[in-house]
């Protein structure tokens, strides 16, 4: 047995994989287990539902705004209200600062020091500090245009992480005219940023076509919201599912009704559930969210920039899915220009500074379904109360959750490609997590724990014995 420690890890969560070898040496069985315990839906019962976003934004802190806007939206269910027009606009928009901000930290910091430096780099270097000595402009843009989707965030809830601003029924407080105006002197330079990115990403495509042909390509279910008409959504909407061909196999279906189409399968051997398209059963009913999926499932994009891009991005497979989930990154950046676009457009709308910004009511359902799409994708909020409005039941599946069973395919499909004889080398363990960190995968949301974030690979022959094990902790 030989353990090797590397002080470097850019996967959010605790992870273990397992590789099981057959008689012949190949890889029998490939498992990806998070190895945190549940527990957030358990102690959210008996909070009132005025209290949840506050308390699920603190489920994460990378994807506070995430659960912050869909624990409102469950409020505004069991509030049965139609918030105003000035909150719908200005959660839209803080939900567009999160993509940028969650889609650049994925991208520059935690994915780009493979792509540019190489999947066998130093690992000493092969991390954003690496990024920064060889590509200084580059990192430092990443640097930027994070921070604009921040600005955005602070802009309306009064802090970069975790701001108490979404309320069931509306929001706290408008936007101010000082703090738009800050926004749209800042809007430029994220748009050049991410039009950049972009044409340095179509570029480098021809030089990762080995990681692309095995970085989960498979064929597969995609699942997003997408508006009435098709267009990309991020906020409401109705769920669509298609397939490998981009054929719709299921259209205009409701988000509160979730729980008819999805089902949620438990191992014992990982604490994330395995949600599946129910119509095709578990675990043959896999499917994929997130930014990879949402752009599948869309029409178009609905602003200029973004749809030439989304026209480059089908090409790819012309016309059809694009089944690779190498090209999450792909689309995380077609995604960010969408963003910025549609940001542009709210800084321009006089709505956004109107003070009518909260419905109030007292509790008129018990039962109330919140749903949109986080940057990582599908986001699901659904709460039982009591005539008080305190929590009696509640579900959680977080965007991480859903793919739990492509990641799991995608371990194995870079496993059988990879694994040279019966050693876990280091290039084998950074395309590993490479493969899962293409997800952007946020584990402990999932799971809904807190701690460090290591990464351990075991193998182990057809007897069962542990020849090779490496952790990144």
């Amino acid at each position: 047995m030989k353990k090797v420690k590397i002080p470097v890890t850019r996967i959010e969560g605790h992870g273990l994989i397992t590789l099981q070898l057959g008689d012949d040496g190949r890889v029998k069985e490939a498992r990806f287990h998070v190895t945190e315990a549940r527990g957030f839906e358990r102690f959210c019962q008996g909070r009132t539902i005025w209290e949840m976003p506050a308390i699920t934004a603190r489920i994460c802190g990378i994807c506070p705004v995430s659960h912050l806007l869909c624990s409102a939206k469950a409020g505004d269910a069991i509030l049965a209200v139609r918030v105003p027009k000035a909150a719908d606009k200005l959660r839209r928009l803080m939900n567009l600062g999160q993509y940028v901000q969650s889609h650049a930290l994925s991208f520059f910091h935690l994915s780009s020091p493979d792509l540019l430096l190489g999947w066998d780099a130093d690992p000493g270097k092969r991390n954003v500090f690496g990024l920064l000595e060889a590509e200084p402009k580059l990192a430092l843009d990443g640097i930027r245009l994070r921070a604009y989707g921040q600005e955005v965030i602070e802009a309306l809830g009064g802090r970069k992480i975790h701001p108490a601003w979404a309320v069931p029924g509306g929001v706290r407080s408008p936007l101010t005219p000082e703090a738009r105006d800050k926004l749209a002197a800042g809007h430029p330079e994220a748009m050049r940023i991410i039009q950049d990115v972009i044409s340095l990403y179509e570029k480098g495509i021809a030089s990762w076509q080995e990681e692309i042909a095995t970085f989960g390509n498979f064929p597969s279910l995609f699942m997003a919201l997408v508006a009435e008409d098709g267009t990309w959504e991020h906020y409401g909407g109705r769920i669509r599912f298609v397939d490998e061909e981009r054929n719709v196999v299921a259209d205009g279906l409701d988000p509160a009704r979730y729980y008819e189409y999805i089902g949620e399968a438990v191992e014992g051997w990982s604490y994330l559930k395995f949600p599946y398209y129910r119509d095709q059963g578990y675990p043959q009913g896999l499917y994929r969210v997130g930014p990879l999926a949402r752009l599948n499932c869309c029409d178009r994009m609905g602003t200029p920039l973004a749809d030439e891009a989304l026209a480059r991005f089908r090409a790819l497979a012309d016309g059809k899915a694009v089944t690779s989930s190498f090209h999450y990154h792909y689309a995380r950046l077609i995604e960010i220009l969408a963003a910025l676009e549609r940001i542009g457009q709210y800084l321009e709308d006089p709505d956004i500074l109107s003070s009518r910004v909260r419905a109030e009511a007292g509790i008129n359902e018990l039962e109330g379904v919140g749903v949109h799409e986080a940057p990582r994708g599908t986001l699901l909020h659904h709460y039982h109360v009591d005539e008080n409005g305190v929590l009696v039941k509640l579900n959680l599946i977080v965007s991480t959750g859903h793919n739990n069973l492509a990641m799991n395919r995608t371990v194995a499909q870079i496993a059988e490609h990879f694994l040279d004889g019966r050693e876990v080398t280091e290039g084998l363990l950074n395309r590993l997590e490479g493969g899962i960190r293409a997800y952007d995968p946020c584990l402990s949301c999932s799971v809904h724990a807190v701690g460090r974030m290591p990464l351990k690979v075991q193998l182990f022959g057809p007897d069962g014995e542990l020849l090779s094990e490496r952790s990144r902790t």
